[in-house]
């Protein structure tokens, strides 16, 4: 079975070189929502998008979209764990190996002195979550914040270096990166 992986960014820089060599490389199924799954789209990307995955559409004009079992049922599950093994298979997940996700700009907006209202939009929370739940099952999922990450792990894919130091250390800047994000 083809590795998954989540793909929702704000910043886009390097995503679709990123995700062509995931595809064509490493076989991997690309799962996405929104702009995203849209930018990916028109570069000839192949995309799963979240509403189809999950069978639920986004609402709420886009706030929610991500929040659903399926996708934090997918990222959260321990692999080597019988009972949630069976969770698994009763409830027909798909389990995500690689949560790619960086966050709606708020801090970029408030300081160009946006509106409230702007501000209020900007304020990401399908996001933290995902990148939380990944790094918090970082022995079996791999969780990207930052576009200069994309190289390093493409790199260590092809030598077969993807270790769990690696995860652990990519789960540390992960919740480096959603405690920095609170704190602005």
């Amino acid at each position: 079975m083809s590795p998954l992986a989540l793909v929702s960014v704000s910043d886009k820089t390097n995503i679709i070189s990123f995700c062509k060599e995931l595809v064509e490389k490493f076989n991997y199924k690309i799962l996405s929502s929104g702009g995203t799954a849209k930018y990916l789209s028109d570069a000839n990307i192949p995309v799963i998008k979240v509403s189809e995955f999950t069978n639920s559409p986004e609402i709420l004009e886009g706030r929610v979209k991500t929040l659903h079992p399926k996708i934090h049922g997918g990222i959260l599950a321990k692999r080597s764990d019988k009972k949630h093994q069976r969770d698994v298979d009763m409830n027909k997940l798909e389990l995500i190996d690689l949560v790619v996700v960086n966050l709606y700009p708020f801090k970029k907006k408030t300081e160009a002195k946006c509106s409230w209202d702007e501000a209020i939009e900007n304020i990401d929370i399908g996001g933290p979550s995902m990148i939380r739940s990944a790094a918090k099952n970082h022995k079996d999922v791999f969780v990207l914040v930052d576009p200069i990450q994309y190289q390093d792990f493409l790199e260590k894919n092809k030598a077969g270096t993807l270790n769990e130091e690696y995860k652990a250390k990519l789960a540390f800047e992960a919740f480096q990166h959603t405690a920095d994000y609170d704190t602005a």
